[in-house]
């Protein structure tokens, strides 16, 4: 769960999720990344007294594929989910991420599931819908939705993949279902709940554009994914975390 600045809602979010986790599986936990929080987010949840929740950090905010990353090198679980720490996004149905992951690799929240329940202004669905097309028609992942902030996989198919994530914020997702479709790792989308209300930055917007035309430049001209895969094919050991 990365959180930077969450102080308001951390409370919440964490014990939403707690409930989720706990009516499904007994064995699970929360690892709460502090993404460089210039307010109490951490001594909020160092201030917990729930085991199953630990907190992790750094000085200086990285963003959301950073934050990912530094939380995965400590879990330990067959499965790991990656959440916003704001709950504005959450599974409709977890049961149903944990058994779709039995059969898949890679478990995704889709706002464009039939069956998702979507509270959010007008203009961002508009500006969503149109980056769908420009990343897919760039990078050609085929997924309807990469930004939803609901994601699950089968930790031995992340193992492979983060290595080779580039980016730390926006395009984080899309990077990472990029590499996921060069390794041919099964992604199947769910349905989620959202209830975003604040409007999107147009300089956020702008920089998932340039992000996605670096992807598209890696995968498409340079190759870059597809050679560092065939390097790691030779040392690739699904044991052991970068």
């Amino acid at each position: 769960m990365p959180a930077y600045n969450e102080s308001d809602c951390i409370r919440k979010s964490i014990d939403d999720v707690s409930s989720q986790f706990a009516n499904v599986c007994r064995d699970y936990e929360i690892i709460v990344v502090d993404d460089g929080s210039t307010d109490d987010t951490r001594k909020l949840v160092e201030s917990l007294t729930d085991t199953n929740v630990r907190v992790v950090g750094y000085d200086r905010n990285e963003g959301k594929g950073h934050a990912l990353r530094m939380g995965f090198r400590l879990a330990t679980g067959e499965f790991t989910f990656l959440v916003d720490s704001d709950s504005e996004i959450r599974a409709k149905e977890l049961a149903d991420y944990l058994e779709a992951l039995a059969s898949t690799d890679i478990a995704i929240g889709s706002k464009r599931h039939p069956s998702s329940v979507v509270q959010t202004p007008v203009i961002r669905k508009m500006l969503s819908l149109g980056f769908n097309a420009f990343e897919r028609l760039l990078t050609g992942v085929r997924a309807k939705d990469t930004q939803a902030g609901f994601k699950g996989a089968k930790s031995r198919a992340l193992y492979q993949i983060l290595p080779l994530v580039t980016l730390k914020r926006y395009s984080f997702d899309l990077e990472f279902l990029a590499v996921a479709s060069l390794f041919n790792f099964k992604v199947h989308e769910l349905p989620v709940f959202i209830d975003l209300k604040v409007l999107v930055d147009p300089r956020r917007v702008l920089r998932m554009m340039v992000d996605v035309l670096g992807i598209a430049y890696r995968l498409r001209i340079t190759r870059w994914y597809q050679k560092n895969i065939a390097r790691m094919s030779d040392t690739y050991d699904p044991l052991v975390k970068w």
